[in-house]
């Protein structure tokens, strides 16, 4: 009996070391002159280098829902970095700021792939990353920057668009797609009419890239985000099915991209 108990305080102790333990760091990086603040996650009881998604927020700026995104991505063995497009300090508390902060990057898509690719630096830098194996996320504005992040030609090995615009001022070159594209997009958004859809795939098509895209039916725009709503008749609202779905759809994209 007493070596039974023995071993069973072994396996329980042997059991805690494993456990997840999630750090969170707020990071202060630049683009230019620009002072940026990003969010970092990684759960602190693994050892190695692991893969580095970076995670864009919503036209809100860098909040509590994009965190508990970097944060989930923790739990599951990625180092996540929030990257902070609009600038430390930044964050609109209503939508009027909101689109026209977020209006500023649509317009210049150069700058909002330079911020974007300050995010990804700052990410690389993380002593526990494996730099030969990076994605990026976004939700909504966020989705919209991680795909022009892909067609930058940045050197990641894909991007999910939750939820994302789907146009651009800057459209792929021809073979310049390094990343594999995954687009998760609510099949009743509003703000994405059936024009723009074609004319994404179609430019995916002429760019040569590895793309793919699931439609939600039922699904409106921010359908990942509870604080959304429940009224798709507003053509903004939580889904939680789709919600569910497209993270099932990220996680079997990432093993796929990193072989986990």
């Amino acid at each position: 009996m007493k070596n039974a108990i023995i071993a069973l305080c072994a396996l329980l102790t042997m059991g805690g070391v494993a456990e997840a333990k999630v750090v969170t760091k707020v990071v202060e990086y630049h683009q230019g002159n620009a002072v940026l603040e990003g969010y970092l996650a990684y759960d602190d009881s693994k050892a190695g280098k692991r893969p580095g998604v970076l995670v864009v927020h919503e036209w809100t700026g860098l909040g509590t829902y994009v965190q508990k995104r970097v944060q989930q991505l923790a739990g599951i063995g990625y180092v996540a970095f929030g990257a902070d497009i609009y600038g430390k300090g930044i964050r609109p508390d209503n939508p009027k700021d909101a689109a026209a902060i977020a209006g500023t990057y649509k317009a210049d898509r150069q700058l909002m792939r330079d911020r974007v690719l300050a995010g990804l630096a700052e990410l690389r830098r993380q002593p526990q990353v494996d730099t030969g194996r990076l994605a990026a996320i976004g939700y909504c504005f966020g989705g919209t920057t991680v795909l022009e992040l892909a067609r930058s030609g940045a050197d990641v090995r894909g991007v999910v668009s939750f939820h994302g615009g789907l146009d651009t001022t800057m459209p792929a070159p021809a073979m310049q797609v390094r990343a594999k594209v995954l687009v998760l997009h609510g099949a009743d958004d509003p703000f994405e009419s059936p024009a723009q859809v074609a004319t994404f795939q179609d430019e995916m098509r002429k760019a040569g890239a590895d793309w793919q895209m699931v439609c939600y039916g039922g699904a409106v725009h921010s359908f990942t985000n509870p604080e959304a709503g429940n009224d798709p008749k507003k053509g903004v609202a939580y889904n939680e099915r789709a919600d569910r779905r497209s993270w099932e759809a990220m996680k079997l994209f990432f093993a796929e991209l990193f072989g986990k």
